[in-house]
């Protein structure tokens, strides 16, 4: 299938018990911007009206949004569109022809004045995927010695689909993740910090990515899970690899355990959740707040071939 023309609407909106006399927020709404998803139009409306809001690039490449209000204010609503043009990046993807996932492990391992891969960052823990013993007996037996890295990531997608199940509010931003794979179940971000976390613990770099889905999947019209909705997969590493972007990351969505085609928006990538959370802040005064999040994702109309680096 070609390229397609998506809008997103993300709306956020605050209601505080008490006034708030100042406020500095972090968003991250924008989706990327690409040879294979080309932004076309993006805007932010804040209110009560702020200073215009600052946008800088993270190292990862993701754009932030820096914004502040000095004024009393018992409410905040945010609201972010965006029109973006998005190609399958992956129609050619050859998983037998990525690296040998040990041969890959062992090349990331530091060695003094040996050059450096900056993937070895999204190797290690973070403050959501800690080290777990239990994730890595998990992942292990898809990832028997000599097997290609791609291989091996897309069977441990399979197994955790079939052996989580997704249940929307089952768990929240502060359920450990020991208790996610414990109970057998949660939302997106727990399947994407599942993965994520049994595959760091062998070795391998695995980014978190987060974007947004459609309901209905333009490539086959399968419902999807997650869906209208902020979303998060994952990236795995496996430079070299037919078919995969030169920077040899590989989309995976374990919560409906298919590779990104499409159907997925990227709006930002890091360690885990809490380096791309959508909007946070620290705030003076508030009280008891009460947040309400409403998104749509739609299809605008066909558009014409983009070409994606391979």
């Amino acid at each position: 299938m070609g390229a397609i023309e998506l809008e997103v609407t993300h709306e956020t909106r605050y209601e505080y018990s008490a006034p708030v006399s100042l406020a500095h927020h972090l968003a991250h709404l924008q989706p990327l911007d690409d040879a294979a998803q080309k932004l076309l139009a993006f805007d932010l409306q804040v209110r009560p009206s702020t200073e215009p809001p600052r946008f800088r690039r993270d190292a990862a490449g993701n754009m932030q949004c820096h914004f502040s209000l000095v004024r009393p204010h018992d409410t905040l609503a945010v609201r972010a569109t965006s029109r973006v043009r998005v190609a399958p990046r992956f129609a050619a993807l050859r998983p037998a022809s990525s690296p040998a996932w040990d041969t890959l492990a062992a090349a990331l391992r530091y060695v003094a004045r040996a050059p450096f891969d900056p993937a070895v960052e999204f190797a290690l823990p973070s403050p959501f995927v800690p080290r777990l013993q239990v994730l890595r007996d998990y992942g292990a037996p898809s990832f028997p010695p000599g097997r290609p890295v791609f291989e091996g990531a897309i069977e441990l997608m399979q197994r955790i689909h079939a052996d989580f199940a997704y249940e929307s509010q089952s768990t929240d931003i502060d359920t450990p993740l020991a208790e996610a794979f414990e109970q057998k179940s949660g939302v997106c971000q727990d399947f994407a910090h599942l993965m994520a976390g049994a595959m760091r613990m062998l070795g391998l770099p695995v980014r978190y990515v987060s974007g947004y889905l459609l309901t209905h999947a333009p490539d086959d019209e399968a419902e999807m899970l997650g869906a209208d909705a902020s979303h998060a997969w994952v990236q795995v590493y496996g430079p070299g690899t037919s078919g995969v972007p030169a920077d040899g990351w590989l989309d995976l969505d374990p919560t409906n355990n298919l590779v990104p085609g499409t159907g997925h928006i990227r709006v930002a990538v890091g360690r885990d959740y809490g380096d791309v959370t959508p909007l946070r802040g620290v705030i003076r005064g508030g009280g008891r707040h009460r947040l309400s999040v409403a998104v749509g994702t739609r299809v605008v109309g066909p558009a014409g071939p983009v070409v994606a680096n391979t």
